[in-house]
């Protein structure tokens, strides 16, 4: 283990027998990328063999769609990738175009937004839309959004009379002061019984989804379409917006760099982000495979 608590060595395996595994459900950031947004030459070959082994792999982030490029080029055999913590499956073949929305009633986001300016003065949003984002004029502007609308939560989430409004992917809320796991814990604690909230960056930026939607609870409407169970998926991640995945899938990785919930979620342990962690795994699940096989 490293000196910042990561694993350096190989990876812990889950215990009991693992079953073949039909489904690889992976994060990105912090889990397949690496920290300059890089998917190394050893994971895409690890990805590619993994498809033409039968394994179908997943991404699944709480990136929103128009920020899949960083892996649009890695796909195989579907092209379909979950996005904004499962509140859409998207076609990354097709562009990023939505194949299932999964949205938070606006009504219900601005019962959120009431709540945690109760809670937490101080509190800027932005929302994720369909069409893209728009932010308050006090949350951190969105740099690779140049064209976002800026405005108060509350006219970001007026409903259009003529039923055109975008569907709502996610409210994305923002503390400057609050520790990020403090602002998580009061955020839930605030507003948990109107929506599922969850956090995946370092900083306390919260993501606010429709109520029991997650990465998990999509990925698991995904795998029933295909006939896959729990006990043959295989999930990896590194942040609280991966907790309900790991949980959910039959085995499952923490990678070295997780967050300490994630690792007590998970199954099993791999190496950093940055020493092809999921690779790693990948990997020894196919060499396995051959051996069964001969």
């Amino acid at each position: 283990m490293g000196e910042d608590g990561s694993v350096t060595s190989a990876p812990q395996r889950p215990d009991g027998p693992t079953p073949a595994t039909r489904l690889i459900a992976t994060d990105l950031d912090g889990t397949l990328l690496r920290d300059d947004k890089s998917v190394s030459p050893r994971t895409i070959a690890a990805l590619a063999a993994a498809e033409e082994a039968g394994i179908e792999v997943f991404f699944v982030t709480g990136r929103p769609a128009r920020w899949m490029g960083v892996v649009s080029d890695h796909v195989h055999g579907h092209g379909l990738a979950i996005c904004a913590n499962g509140a859409a499956v998207v076609d990354l073949r097709a562009g990023g175009e939505f194949i299932q929305v999964r949205a938070l009633p606006r009504a219900t986001a601005l019962t959120v937004v009431n709540t945690l300016r109760a809670a937490a003065p101080g509190t800027s949003f932005a929302v994720e839309l369909t069409t893209g984002i728009n932010y308050e004029p006090t949350y951190p502007p969105f740099f690779q959004d140049p064209g976002a609308a800026v405005a108060t939560a509350e006219k970001l989430l007026r409903e259009e009379l003529d039923g055109s409004s975008a569907p709502v992917l996610k409210v994305l809320a923002h503390h400057a002061e609050l520790g990020p796991d403090e602002f998580l814990a009061l955020a839930r604690s605030a507003a948990g019984a109107y929506a599922s909230i969850t956090r995946s960056s370092p900083t306390s930026l919260l993501e606010v989804s429709g109520l029991g939607i997650s990465k998990a609870s999509t990925l698991a409407l995904c795998c029933a379409e295909r006939g896959i169970t729990p006990a043959e998926v295989v999930a990896f991640g590194d942040m609280p917006n991966d907790v309900e995945m790991l949980r959910w899938a039959g085995t499952s990785y923490a990678m070295g760099n997780a967050h300490p919930d994630v690792i007590a979620a998970a199954s099993g342990r791999t190496v950093a982000n940055n020493e092809d962690g999921v690779a790693v795994v990948i990997e020894r699940i196919l060499a396995e495979r051959a051996t069964h096989r001969n």
